[in-house]
């Protein structure tokens, strides 16, 4: 069944011409009601930004930390290093050739090898006075000493703040920093020449006193 528009005819009349109250606060609601609309629909983009920028920088919170301990870590490392001191490994072959030396001219691996329970006073005593003059002469010809400290012995002497605590060793009552004032008890040695023969190539160092068969 068709509609008849010329039929329907419209009363201007019953428009209203003028805006009441209740159609103002109406408007207003529908007003509202839009802006809410609107910013709840962006609402999600604007956390999922959020969200998205907490998540990444959480990454690189996660990624620094481990970084600054090893950094961390590395650097306690490098200061152990420094403070501990580097050891050299010493060689035995010069330490073998002395007591190669002090065996031939002192008897010297004999001496203390020797159980000297056995023996009277007089007997070892003998034997020292064999030892000292083969010893002396090794020491004496293939090394140079030198006193450390060159005040006469059982004088008091102060040490200067930065002495060398290599060269003088402090005993008793150690308290505080230095200066230290005390008794020299011993003036200490230094070598200051090592005159030790060469050894041939392919000399075994540790046959220190090689077997002897007399025919």
């Amino acid at each position: 069944m068709a509609f008849d528009f010329s039929k329907m005819t419209v009363d201007l009349s019953a428009v209203p011409t003028t805006i009441d109250m209740g159609h103002a606060w109406l408007g207003g609601l529908v007003l509202v009601l839009l802006v809410l609309y609107i910013a709840k629909k962006g609402k999600p983009v604007e956390v999922e930004k959020i969200v998205e920028k907490e998540v990444e920088v959480e990454k690189i919170v996660e990624v620094e930390k481990p970084v600054e301990k090893i950094v961390e870590v590395e650097k306690i490392i490098e200061k152990i290093v420094e403070v501990e001191p580097k050891l050299k490994t010493a060689t035995p072959e010069a330490a073998l050739q002395l007591l190669s030396l002090l065996q031939q001219e002192a008897r010297f691996i004999d001496f203390m090898q020797e159980d000297l329970k056995g023996f009277a006073d007089a007997e070892i005593g003998a034997a020292a006075r064999v030892i000292h003059e083969g010893g002396q002469k090794v020491l004496n010809e293939y090394f140079s000493f030198a006193p450390i400290r060159s005040e006469d012995e059982e004088t008091r002497i102060t040490l200067p703040q930065g002495f060398n605590a290599s060269e003088v060793r402090l005993t008793g009552n150690v308290v505080g920093e230095a200066p230290f004032t005390g008794t020299l008890i011993h003036r200490g040695w230094k070598v200051t020449e090592v005159k030790l023969p060469k050894l041939a190539e392919g000399h075994d160092a540790h046959i220190v006193a090689a077997a002897e068969v007399e025919l």
